[in-house]
C-alpha cells in the first residue's frame, strides 16, 4: 500500500474503501442493515486499511464489529467517519460531544484516525462550535486528523475564520464527469489534502477512452482512472461489493502513468 502525508504529519493510505452499501439489503444505500459485511471482510482480507464510513451510513457499529473482528491490529487501520450538519448532530457543544463519543462507541475504539464534518454547516455558530470541539477531542487524543467533505473554497475560507487546527482533508466528488478541478488545485495549493468520493463514475466513452490508454499497461479503465487520481495526490475510497473489482483497484498501485496520458485523461 501507498502512503500519503498529511498536513499534521499522520501519514494515510492513498487508496481505501468506502462501506455506504455495507451491511445493507440488495447492496442499497437506503436498505434495511441486515449485518452482511462480507465485503469488507474480503476488502480487510486483501489489505485494505484506508476504511470509510458515516454516521449517515448508519452502519458505524457493523464497520466497527467488522474492523474488531478482523484480526488484524487497530493501529494498521485508518478509520474515517463524518459527522452530518444537521441540529440533531451539531445544536451545540454538548451535543457535538454525544454525537463523536457515540462515533468512538459504535467503532469499538479509543480513537478515530480521520473525522469529517459530512457537509457544510451554514450557520456559521454552530460550524464553529463543531469544529472546536473536533479541535478539543484531538486535544484528548480521541481523534488524530480532522476535515471536511463536500466543502468548496468558499465554505473553506468560512472556517479559516476560527479554525486553531487546519482541516487536512475535504472529501469531495472527483471523477470524469466532474473532476473539481479547481478545487482540487486550491486544496493542493494550501496543503489540504483531496479525497475523492465516488471516484468511479464514468460515462461508457470515456471509458473507452481510459481502456484504450490502459492497453499499453496492461491495466484496466478503472484501474487507469483510480491511478491517474493517486498520482496526481488525490486519495480514493472506491467501493466494490465484488472481490475481483477489490483486487484491481488494489492493484492500480503497481504501475504509473505517463505524462502524456495523464494529460489525455484531464481532457476527458
Amino acid at each position: 500500500m501507498d502512503y500519503v502525508s498529511l498536513n499534521n504529519g499522520i501519514k494515510i493510505p492513498c487508496l481505501g474503501t468506502g462501506t455506504n452499501t455495507y451491511g445493507k439489503e440488495n447492496n442499497d444505500y437506503n436498505g434495511k442493515l441486515n449485518g452482511d459485511y462480507s465485503a469488507l471482510e474480503s476488502a480487510i482480507e486483501m489489505g485494505y486499511r484506508l476504511i470509510d464510513t458515516a454516521i449517515s451510513y448508519r452502519n458505524e457499529a457493523g464497520v466497527g464489529k467488522t474492523v474488531r473482528d478482523s484480526g488484524v491490529k487497530r493501529e494498521e487501520f485508518h478509520l474515517t467517519t463524518k459527522i452530518p450538519p444537521q441540529e440533531e448532530y451539531t445544536r451545540d457543544k454538548e451535543t457535538v460531544r454525544q454525537t463523536l463519543n457515540q462515533s468512538l462507541v459504535n467503532l469499538q475504539t479509543d480513537y478515530i484516525d480521520l473525522y469529517l464534518i459530512h457537509k457544510p454547516i451554514d450557520d456559521e455558530e454552530r460550524l464553529k462550535a463543531t469544529w472546536e470541539v473536533m479541535e478539543e477531542f484531538v486535544g484528548k487524543g480521541k481523534i488524530r486528523t480532522i476535515g471536511v467533505s463536500n466543502f468548496t473554497e468558499e465554505h473553506l475560507l468560512k472556517l479559516d475564520k476560527f479554525a486553531t487546527i487546519k482541516p487536512a482533508v475535504n472529501q469531495v466528488k472527483s471523477n470524469p464527469t466532474e473532476w473539481n478541478n479547481d478545487l482540487i488545485r486550491y486544496m493542493l495549493k494550501r496543503n489540504i489534502r483531496p479525497q475523492a468520493w465516488g471516484p468511479m463514475k464514468t460515462t461508457e466513452e470515456q471509458k473507452k477512452k481510459l481502456s484504450a490508454i490502459g492497453e499499453s499497461y496492461n491495466k484496466t479503465w478503472g484501474q487507469v482512472l483510480l491511478r491517474y487520481q493517486t498520482q496526481r495526490g488525490v486519495i480514493v475510497i472506491p467501493k466494490s461489493h465484488n472481490p475481483k473489482n477489490q483486487q484491481d483497484n488494489l492493484e492500480s498501485l503497481n504501475f504509473t502513468l505517463s505524462q502524456e496520458d495523464m494529460k489525455k485523461i484531464t481532457l476527458l
